[in-house]
């Protein structure tokens, strides 16, 4: 009785742990995709910090593909404000995604404790017996 229930919690131990596996990759990949949204903020910034510099009849270009194409000033500043906007909110959400996982993550741990103390508890009452 005491070896099946043994090898079931072992059994569920590993599942646990795979789950636990797959939440820490989860998490490095979110803060993989963080990293590079707030790359991204700190660059739009800074355009938006010289497109403030520039005055109302200064030429502004923008790269599409291999060309340069003459942008509205005004509308320059639009889409980098969006821009902004987007990736800001987008860190948000990644910022609420991580903690919901690392949350999880710690109950898996807690979970994962508690069963090797029921794993060790029942291997000492095979090593008495």
């Amino acid at each position: 009785m005491s070896s099946s229930n043994l090898k079931d919690l072992q059994r569920e131990l590993e599942n646990k742990a795979n789950d636990l596996s797959k939440l820490q990759k989860e998490i490095a990949k979110n803060h993989q995709m963080r990293k590079t949204y707030t790359v991204q903020l700190g660059e739009n910034e800074l355009v938006l910090k010289e497109l403030d510099l520039l005055k109302e009849d200064a030429n502004v270009y923008k790269l599409i593909g291999p060309v340069l194409v003459k942008q509205d000033l005004a509308e320059a500043n639009a889409n980098v404000r969006k821009r902004i906007e987007y990736i800001s909110a987008e860190l948000k959400r990644l910022d609420a995604t991580v903690q919901d996982l690392e949350e999880k993550q710690n109950s898996k741990k807690d979970t994962i404790l508690k069963l090797q103390q029921r794993i060790q508890s029942l291997q000492a009452g095979k090593g008495k017996a």
